[in-house]
């Protein structure tokens, strides 16, 4: 719980970046969590940097801080194919049903951008 709430209070990769190659803005109707996630990718489409904004819970902001820095350096193919139990394991914390959606937020995010990138339907693989 300590490294959500570091997460939360100083989050990683907060920002924008100019020109992004991907950028997507989604929401948790449930709760009123939004975040927008900005990607630039290199010539091999890995992802070489990575930048949030939005607001909501710390479970969200946390979880969308903890996820930047784990897919800095994957390919968007590597990016699109994590599951949900990734996340999870970067929490570390047993999530309630509600909870879960917080914490998928910018996961969901970053996987709609990609599809939208690549011109593809998205669709949850979980």
């Amino acid at each position: 719980m300590e490294e959500i709430l570091e997460h939360y209070k100083h989050p990683r990769n907060k920002g924008t970046i100019t020109n992004p190659d991907i950028q997507f803005k989604d929401q948790n109707t449930l709760c009123g969590d939004e975040i927008q996630v900005y990607l630039k990718l290199d010539k091999k489409k890995m992802i070489t940097d990575i930048k949030t904004e939005g607001k909501g819970c710390a479970i969200s902001q946390a979880a969308a801080s903890m996820l930047t820095d784990a897919v800095k350096g994957k390919t968007i193919e590597e990016a699109r194919k994590l599951k949900n139990e990734f996340v999870f394991d970067l929490l570390q914390i047993q999530l309630s049903p509600v909870r879960v959606k917080c914490a998928l937020l910018a996961l969901f995010a970053v996987k709609k951008g990609i599809y939208k990138y690549l011109g593809e339907h998205y669709h949850d693989e979980e």
